[in-house]
């Protein structure tokens, strides 16, 4: 029998979890809580801490990683946006499944977990993917090509409004990688991104064509 922790700040999230896992002889629910800080503190660590995340951001990856501290921490999100699925293994998570993951699947990645695998439920598989092959793209200051894009169209002049419009994305998601651009560059203004952005050569003769153009 492995132990299970389940935090969660929804309470029918929470409860839909422990219901699953008390159903399973093989599995103990010793904590059920509604936030990381309510977690009691394990005499051993514990087998599975399954994390209900409503979103992904760096927050969150702090909170993963505490979690990791205590017990293999199992994410469920909807993985819009970044930090990745990469991120979040990285910071510690043993499995990462949707929020619409069949409870099967949740029942299945608890087990793989407790065995020493790493699990990704099949909703996930195809953006892993995705994020393994972009990694090789990187450029030499770790900017990975959706940041490299918004890179260039803030050194452009557009609005983070009219980049989210553009790649398809949410405000909140072209902010944060905003952050993380300023963060990588080492640099706090607009100006200094769009230098940037010129002496590392990713400010292309299409994206100032289009600007004229809009």
């Amino acid at each position: 029998m492995f132990t299970v922790a389940i935090v969660a700040d929804q309470p029918i999230s929470r409860a839909g979890v422990e219901k699953l896992a008390a159903e399973d002889a093989g599995m103990r629910v010793v904590a059920a809580v509604g936030s990381v800080d309510e977690l009691p503190a394990p005499s051993a660590s514990y087998d599975v801490v399954v994390l209900n995340l409503s979103y992904i951001n760096d927050s969150a990856i702090d909170t993963v990683a505490k979690v990791a501290t205590v017990g293999r921490p199992l994410v469920s999100s909807a993985w819009e946006g970044s930090p990745t699925l990469l991120t979040t293994i990285r910071a510690g998570a043993r499995g990462c499944i949707s929020r619409f993951a069949e409870q099967r699947e949740v029942l299945e990645a608890m087990r793989v977990i407790v065995r020493g695998g790493l699990y990704l439920c099949p909703r996930t598989v195809d953006q892993f993917q995705v994020e393994l092959a972009d990694r090789g793209d990187e450029d030499q200051n770790g900017l990975a090509p959706r940041e490299i894009e918004t890179l260039r169209w803030i050194a452009s002049g557009f609005t983070h409004r009219q980049i989210a419009t553009r790649m398809g994305l949410s405000q909140t998601t072209v902010n944060t990688y905003a952050k993380r651009i300023r963060a990588k560059l080492k640099v706090s203004n607009k100006a200094e991104l769009t230098r940037m952005a010129i002496e590392l050569g990713h400010l292309s003769g299409k994206a100032r064509r289009t600007r004229s153009a809009a």
